[in-house]
């Protein structure tokens, strides 16, 4: 581990980490001060009337875990395959996937568009769940991979050597040894999907489906802008992700870090 021995460099750091941490400090010490401004507690009690509040609460919690689902039961098939097993061309296969971090959600409106209202999936948790989990896929495999790089080839062949076959080894071997990875999967795609806004304004027109991440639109109109109870509203709405990241926060810097290095 990186450490400073000397004081004018430990003052440096610390004076360079202050630096670093202003712009993320200021925001959420303005949001939450501004979220008890005029009315106080009654900003937080305004947001929670809002008519069927719990359903977009519920509507969140099922999108993130039914893409949470998806991405990890995908990302780690990719990374298995793309590490351990023999495929022909796969590197190939592996760039071209990776060439999808390079569209941006907002480019792929227009298409997905179309295909959701084509196929019936419109007004559907799915023409939000589908995207969001194949817009994650490319960055979680490419951390994934890294770490199963890592994990050393003698396991596997010892699984194989005594009778297991590619689908037991997966099972028995790579999921077992790949828990840090799976907690930071876990905790990256739970902040995209409960954080996701354009898609589902864009794909959840019905109130039923609507998630929280649209809570401002109801103190926000042509005649009325509250910021006071938005930000009490975005202050709620970030709860839930804060309490698992820090619930999981050192397997997932554990997850991250062996995925960042091979």
């Amino acid at each position: 581990m990186f450490e400073t021995r000397g004081r004018l460099a430990r003052v440096a750091l610390h004076v360079i980490l202050i630096i670093l941490v202003i712009p993320f400090v200021v925001p959420l010490y303005t949001m939450i001060s501004g979220s008890f401004q005029g009315e106080g507690l009654g900003n937080y009690l305004a947001v929670l009337n809002v008519p069927k509040l719990a359903y977009f609460f519920r509507n969140s919690a099922l999108i993130a875990a039914v893409t949470i689902a998806i991405v990890y039961a995908v990302t780690m098939m990719a990374a298995f395959g793309f590490s351990k097993l023999r495929i022909r061309r796969r590197e190939v296969f592996f760039w071209m996937m990776m060439a999808a971090l390079t569209l941006p959600e907002v480019v792929l409106l227009s298409p997905l568009f179309k295909m959701a209202a084509s196929v019936g999936l419109y007004n559907t948790f799915w023409a939000v769940i589908i995207p969001i989990a194949a817009l994650q896929v490319p960055f979680t495999v490419l951390l994934t991979r890294t770490y199963v790089d890592g994990i050393p080839d003698d396991l596997f062949e010892a699984a194989r050597i005594d009778g297991a076959g590619t689908i037991r080894t997966f099972r028995n071997v790579l999921i077992p040894l790949s828990k840090p990875m799976a907690v930071a999967v876990v905790v990256l795609v739970l902040i995209n999907a409960w954080n996701s806004y354009l898609l589902p304004l864009v794909f959840l027109t019905d109130p039923n489906y609507q998630v929280v991440t649209l809570l401002p639109q109801y103190f926000q109109g042509q005649y009325n802008d509250d910021q006071t109870k938005v930000m009490a509203g975005a202050l709620l709405t970030a709860l839930p992700e804060i309490i698992a990241y820090v619930s999981l926060q050192k397997y997932f810097e554990r997850g991250m870090a062996a995925g960042a290095l091979k």
